[in-house]
């Protein structure tokens, strides 16, 4: 019989965004691979896949039966490695897999921006920082992917087996990449812009954290000083239809394109002369990684993600989430500086390498390996903890 290892988090959506290639990778070393989360996206690499009924919101009721039916299958299967991902599906697994753990599986979890942080609001860290550091002392490996997150599960002592610190969920540096000047307007034309716009682009769900009302306001201060500037938000959610009607009452419906969920983000963000990022709250966001691969240069607001990934005037300028000014002013400065533009959009690509698929793949395969050897008890006894 093969091994198996378990994949959990609260949407399937996770897997297919993030983690196809790790997946693939266990299914190359011979191993039986399984996935439980709420969805019905298929996923390649998946020899069993579950639909459970977890939830985003730690207080609905659905968790209980999402609970019950997801220890039944850690019961059920003794999986030597279980990977649970997300706040609320890394939670559920970590309570559903404490007789497991008992019996030798090895629990990992990667934290992909803990809601409690620097700057976050008090109810998060009220709420989500008592649990994570409860849970820490069911967990074998804890996985942290920015260098706050790292340093604040070690300095409150988070009582996991290890943590260990991996740069992002990677980026396929190879599909998302820079392209000629001559590729770049005939793929405008492709897409009904003139070889003229200066295309600023943002790709993320429309809710209160992305705080796409920063770009917004900030495009109404320099209309006048970038007439051929047109801003691109992709993505969906419960915000859009605000950022319309703000759109239009601010009179600049002209310069903001709403193209909704997309799946050619590779084909449009080469096209593009800037990337922008206006969060509150980043773990490390893929969104400016793929726009970093791309050869962009960034404008993005202060945040431990885009802290990590943009360096304040080397590949672009960091603001704070709220100040519209300081915002206009750098998208301006990138805006009339080719030369600036051209610097900082190879900052980016050469900074990006360190966060390439293949860079993650080799951290993660490292974690890996070290829990798929045969361990002695006495190895075991190190990470499981007693009584637990």
């Amino acid at each position: 019989m093969p091994n198996k290892i378990l994949f959990c988090a609260t949407v399937d959506y996770h897997f297919k965004a993030f983690h196809l290639p790790y997946m693939k990778w266990f299914k190359e070393q011979g191993w039986e691979v399984h996935v439980a989360a709420n969805g019905e996206v298929e996923l390649p690499f998946t020899d069993q896949k579950y639909n459970i009924p977890i939830q985003r919101s730690p207080f609905k009721l659905q968790n209980v039966k999402a609970f019950n039916h997801l220890k039944a299958i850690i019961n059920e299967h003794h999986y030597e490695i279980i990977h649970c991902h997300t706040p609320i599906g890394g939670v559920l697994a970590r309570l559903a897999a404490r007789k497991a753990r008992k019996q030798g599986t090895e629990v990992l979890y990667t934290a992909h921006g803990f809601h409690f942080c620097q700057g976050a609001p008090t109810l998060n860290w009220f709420i989500y920082y008592p649990i994570e550091k409860q849970l820490a002392n069911y967990t074998d490996c804890l996985i942290t992917i920015n260098q706050e997150d790292y340093e604040l599960a070690n300095s409150r002592k988070f009582k996991a087996g290890l943590i260990e610190r991996v740069h992002g969920v990677g980026v396929d540096t190879n599909r998302y990449k820079p392209i000629l000047e001559t590729e770049k307007i005939e793929r405008k034309k492709l897409f009904g812009y003139h070889p003229d716009d200066f295309l600023i682009f943002y790709a993320a769900e429309f809710n209160k954290n992305k705080n796409q009302q920063l770009l917004i306001r900030s495009l109404v201060l320099i209309q006048d000083y970038m007439p051929n500037a047109k801003l691109l938000l992709a993505g969906e959610g419960a915000l859009q239809e605000h950022c319309r009607q703000l759109v239009k009452k601010l009179g600049i419906e002209h310069m903001v394109q709403f193209l909704g969920f997309r799946k050619d983000i590779d084909t449009l963000l080469p096209i593009c002369d800037i990337a922008v990022g206006s969060s509150y709250r980043e773990g490390l966001p893929v969104n400016i990684l793929e726009a970093m691969a791309c050869g962009l240069p960034i404008v993005a607001s202060k945040n431990r993600g885009h802290v990590e990934l943009v360096q304040d005037h080397v590949n672009g300028y960091l603001v704070s989430p709220n100040d519209y000014g300081k915002f206009a002013r750098s998208l301006l400065r990138v805006y009339q500086n080719a030369k600036l533009r051209k610097q900082m959009g190879a900052a980016s690509r050469e900074m990006v390498e360190i966060y390439s698929l293949q860079q993650i793949n080799l951290e993660l395969s490292a974690i890996y390996n070290r829990y798929m050897l045969e361990e002695t008890n006495e190895t075991k006894s190190k990470y499981h903890h007693a009584g637990i």
